[in-house]
């Protein structure tokens, strides 16, 4: 038996070359695999409370009036969201002794245009972060997989471990899904009301993205693997 895993273990070497398998550059961290809900509270908290400060900007003003000063319930909601993606950077440093990449380079864009938003008074800066941030994340998964790389893992690595085959699979099918969201973003907040807008970030991005991920668990169930989990234990 040690022969055959002396050989397995050679024959998946020798197919890797010098460069590192998906698996192995998206295996999970010994806290990611102790925390995989903090990880995902972490990641769509702040996106959370922008939602919540989206819906309640006026009842917030009305009772911290300090928050006036910030401009309107958007822009009162848009430094919440800032505030609390500073907040949950800083946890998973804390916690995972690393920055997610995703939520870093997102976190990133919503403090440049979360800045210039406030400080220009002009909302046009933080409707256009979900554009900016979905078509980079979109751009950023294609170009990756043309040069080998499924970079989606870093994201799910917590939560599935995937094949090589399945994570390039599920990285082509949420880059193109990025791109679209991009796309009706620009749709929606260049052709319709804040109201509308607000709306179709809470009842329509979210449960698109939902169904979207639904529809995924067939092919990540068809590519899950679980014997390195068991290997790894040993």
């Amino acid at each position: 038996m040690t022969q055959k895993d002396d050989l397995a273990s050679q024959t998946k070497a020798s197919k890797l070359g010098p460069m590192q398998s998906i698996e192995s550059d998206i295996t999970p961290t010994k806290e990611e695999k102790q925390h995989p809900m903090l990880k995902l509270a972490l990641e769509i908290g702040p996106l959370l409370v922008f939602f919540f400060g989206n819906l309640r900007g006026e009842w917030l003003v009305s009772k911290f009036p300090a928050l006036s000063a910030i401009g309107g319930p958007l822009l009162v909601a848009t430094a919440l969201f800032m505030i609390a993606t500073v907040i949950s950077l800083v946890i998973s440093k804390i916690v995972f002794h690393h920055l997610p990449v995703m939520p870093f380079v997102s976190g990133i864009v919503v403090l440049v245009f979360g800045s210039l938003s406030i400080w220009l008074q002009d909302e046009t800066f933080i409707k256009m972060k979900p554009t900016i941030v979905n078509s980079l994340f979109g751009v950023t998964l294609l170009i990756g997989l043309m040069f080998g790389k499924s970079l989606l893992g870093y994201v799910f690595n917590a939560a599935f471990q995937l094949d090589e085959t399945g994570w390039k699979k599920l990285t082509f099918r949420w880059g193109l899904f990025f791109l679209v969201l991009a796309v009706m973003n620009e749709v929606v907040w260049r052709n319709f009301s804040d109201a509308v807008w607000i709306n179709f970030k809470v009842w329509g991005t979210m449960p698109i993205t939902i169904a979207f991920t639904l529809a995924q668990m067939p092919l990540i169930m068809r590519h899950t693997i679980t014997e390195p989990v068991a290997e790894t234990e040993k």
